[in-house]
């Protein structure tokens, strides 16, 4: 495999590691703090291979179709993978993104597979777009914001304008939906006529 896929696997293979490290504090009731501190190195790492992978694969001279296509689905597992975690939190009043927006994004991520696939057959590979770009930069936002709103909760470090702060992460998630469904627009744009031939 080259390198480049080797650090878009990466993102791939963190996905079910931060979500285990997530939940088990919730499920056993230890290692709340511990949890954290392990799993934001790690997701930053994770986030951090989206630039190395196109680095290498430009330098490297290793840019491909198969590229075009795994670098985005990585970073959809990884993103919706963490998205399904902060619906809970180890406090259990306490949620960062409402179900619906969650329902939202995994409609709008599953079409915009299905359109790649659909691309795919018709030997269009489907690169990232700078709207697409965008949209996972307001990704990793909400998602690193959050997770420092998790950090405080098991660190028992709670503010008193907590609650200022958990409505700005709902806020956030409600910009990633708008922004998510505006490149998927600007996608169906410039890919939708392929639809529309089958």
């Amino acid at each position: 495999m080259r390198l480049s896929n080797k650090f878009t696997l990466t993102r791939v293979l963190f996905a079910p590691f931060f979500f285990l490290l997530y939940f088990i504090p919730i499920w056993s009731g230890k290692f709340a703090a511990l949890s954290m501190y392990i799993a934001i190195p790690c997701l930053a790492f994770a986030e951090f291979t989206d630039y190395l992978d196109g680095h290498f694969a430009r330098k490297r001279n290793e840019v491909s179709d198969f590229g075009k296509m795994f670098d985005p689905f990585a970073d959809v597992v990884l993103h919706l993978t963490s998205f399904i975690c902060f619906i809970k939190s180890f406090n259990p009043e306490i949620s960062y993104m409402p179900l619906v927006i969650l329902m939202l994004i995994f409609i709008r991520e599953f079409s915009q597979n299905f359109l790649r696939m659909v691309a795919a057959k018709k030997g269009v590979a489907v690169a990232a777009r700078k709207g697409g770009k965008f949209k996972t930069v307001m990704y990793v936002v909400a998602e690193f914001y959050a997770v420092f709103l998790e950090l405080l909760v098991r660190t028992d470090n709670l503010p008193d304008f907590f609650g200022g702060l958990k409505t700005a992460s709902f806020v956030l998630f409600i910009i990633c939906v708008i922004c998510s469904y505006a490149s998927f627009a600007d996608y169906l744009v410039h890919f939708g006529k392929m639809l529309k031939d089958e």
